[in-house]
């Protein structure tokens, strides 16, 4: 049966990249609702164009899969970063474009937010096993230190505020208005989350960081 469902969905031997593309596509929305503990491989295999024998031999058991997920969101997260470009703009519209995007994906990745939070449970555990993710997340940082080097070069941005700082203050911006989007929603109300209350609050999120880092404030 699970030859069958192997060869007979895509074939894995053929094709092993997507099948195991299409296994962690579905496994990250498994994990997103339902949590480490709560996603189940036999769930996971119902899902997608192969067999739970190919999920463990691709991933190891359920937990090497879990990782392998966390790396792939945050591959994609850091890759969409990588595509902006952004050594070959003004030190102003670079981090204006980044701040953008950060809010743009986390808003249209609700699946990468309930990861991370997930994780935070498990305290980190699983993201701290993986030498890719590391590896990853400091090619962020060296990015805005680029520009932050660029536009206290140019005059423009203080030089009290580290690259990790900022980090944390365009993460916590775009992370907050995903993770606490229910709470926030049913005891407030929804019109933030409309699509003018979205464009405002990105409009706005930008203009806190650029505020907080540029030497003369804008008027």
């Amino acid at each position: 049966m699970d030859t069958e469902k192997a060869t007979g969905r895509g074939g894995w031997k053929q094709d092993p990249a997507g099948v195991q593309s299409n296994i962690l596509a579905v496994a990250m929305s498994e994990f997103a609702d339902n949590g480490l503990s709560g996603a189940r491989i036999d769930e996971i295999a119902a899902k997608t164009r192969t067999s739970k024998r190919m999920i463990y031999y691709y991933f190891g058991d359920k937990e090497g899969l879990y990782r392998r997920v966390l790396e792939e969101a945050y591959r994609k997260v850091r890759e969409g970063e990588r595509k902006l470009d952004l050594d070959h703009l003004p030190p102003v519209e670079a981090l204006t474009r980044l701040v953008e995007f950060t809010f743009d994906h986390h808003s249209r990745n609700p699946d990468f937010i309930r990861l991370v939070m997930i994780e935070n449970i498990h305290h980190g555990a699983y993201l701290e096993r993986s030498d890719l993710i590391g590896r990853l997340n400091a090619g962020a940082i060296e990015k805005l230190e680029t520009i932050c080097r660029r536009g206290r070069e140019a005059g423009l941005f203080r030089d009290d505020v580290e690259p990790l700082e900022l980090h944390w203050q365009i993460s916590a911006l775009s992370f907050f208005n995903v993770s606490n989007r229910a709470t926030f929603s049913r005891i407030f109300g929804g019109r933030l989350y409309g699509s003018e209350g979205q464009e405002t609050m990105r409009r706005h999120v930008v203009e806190l960081i650029l505020r907080f880092m540029l030497k003369d404030k804008m008027s």
